[in-house]
């Protein structure tokens, strides 16, 4: 197959799923899309639980020689809850629903990186598995993915994000974490239902979550080490129905973020300290929920060493990727694997998740073929330094 025509292949499917978005654990079409060109092209699609998403592989698959280093490259599929107000061309046909976050892109570059590495299956030292990975955004699909069990095999592990920091042909690297913990609590401030005019036959748990919706700012500014990123927002503030009768019952809810493990749990224990003593010391009581999301991404030195010589061999820029307080669940793979989480910059642009979010499609190609090139170099890595008796 000639290039163009591979070229041609990737930017197709950019504008078909940018146009047929899909929300987490619904991918149901877009998983067929990427289904129907990886077998067009003779790639291997694995058996798996997923319902959506899918995991192919390239390389050594179904032969007697599999002892050789696996890697695996990975792309998220799924889109977000955002009307589109980009104007563009291929705009999405689904009301209230958007590639905010180029997902899209992701997407096609993996694709593309397939048909490419499948042509050199025979000369490849080792299996490259491709990972179509459902709900990102849920967030949470990786964890389906790990649960398949076909990653039990890889050595390290790669993904990628687009930015809008960067100009097209710039990827952004940074060893260490990337993108922060996330995690999300709803709290109920629990007191005793009363007359506005007699809250003294009541409890009122109004006072008690203003305490500490104040309060809890000092967590990050008088418990975290000023030097280490992490912060307490406070979104969504729900009590009463009326304006003459004190509430049961107020509810706070909100996200924390951090980039370090210690960070992280420093923050959850004195967030919920403050809300169980300001809520006694009024009186009243904090029932907490606490939801863990992903962890932080945490970048392999070695491997952002050698992500950057693929770079530089590619006549491609590289900068430091900024930390971000955003989550990510690429960060869950990284918990057992290796590897980087690379950003790749389509062009100055809206921020993600703004539904005037764009990207430049001249970085697809040069994404899919950073990606050849980085399974092509982690492969023999590996096998380098395997032979000389490094793990």
């Amino acid at each position: 197959m000639a290039q163009q025509e591979e070229e041609k292949i990737v930017q197709e499917t950019f504008r078909w799923l940018h146009r047929h978005p899909e929300l987490s654990y619904e991918e149901v079409e877009t998983t067929k899309r990427v289904r129907e060109v990886l077998q067009e092209h003779d790639v291997t699609v694995l058996d798996s639980s997923l319902q959506t998403g899918l995991v192919a592989e390239v390389g050594a698959a179904g032969s007697a020689d599999t002892e050789g280093p696996v890697v695996a490259l990975r792309a998220d599929i799924d889109a977000l809850p955002v009307t589109e107000e980009t104007g563009l061309p291929y705009a999405s046909e689904i009301p209230g629903r958007m590639h905010a976050c180029g997902h899209d892109f992701h997407t096609s570059a993996l694709l593309g990186a397939a048909l490419l590495l499948k042509q050199k299956e025979a000369a490849l030292p080792g299996r490259v598995k491709l990972v179509f990975q459902p709900a990102e955004e849920a967030p949470g699909g990786a964890k389906k993915v790990l649960e398949t069990g076909l990653l039990g095999d890889v050595d390290a592990m790669f993904g990628l994000h687009v930015s809008p920091l960067f100009p097209v042909g710039t990827l952004g690297l940074r060893a260490g974490a990337v993108t922060a913990s996330v995690d999300r609590f709803q709290i109920t401030f629990r007191g005793k239902g009363t007359h506005a005019a007699h809250p003294d036959a009541g409890i009122d748990p109004i006072p008690a979550a203003a305490a500490f919706i104040q309060a809890a700012q000092t967590i990050v500014s008088r418990n975290l080490n000023p030097f280490a990123p992490g912060l307490v927002s406070i979104t969504h503030v729900e009590g009463g129905n009326t304006w003459n009768v004190i509430p049961e019952t107020v509810l706070v809810e909100g996200t924390t973020r951090s980039l370090g493990k210690e960070e992280r749990q420093l923050i959850r224990e004195n967030l919920c300290r403050l809300a169980e003593r300001i809520a006694e010391g009024h009186g009243s009581q904090a029932e907490i929920d606490w939801y863990e999301g992903p962890p932080a991404t945490d970048n392999t030195p070695e491997w952002v060493e050698v992500a950057q010589k693929v770079a530089e061999q590619q006549s491609l820029s590289v900068a430091e990727a900024p930390a971000s307080l955003g989550g990510e669940d690429f960060a869950y793979y990284q918990e057992t694997l290796p590897g980087v989480f690379v950003l790749v910059g389509t062009g100055h642009s809206y921020s993600n998740h703004n539904p005037k979010f764009q990207v430049d499609p001249a970085a697809l190609w040069p994404a899919a073929q950073y990606l050849v090139g980085l399974a092509e170099a982690a492969l023999q890595h590996i096998l380098k330094g395997k032979a000389g008796g490094a793990k």
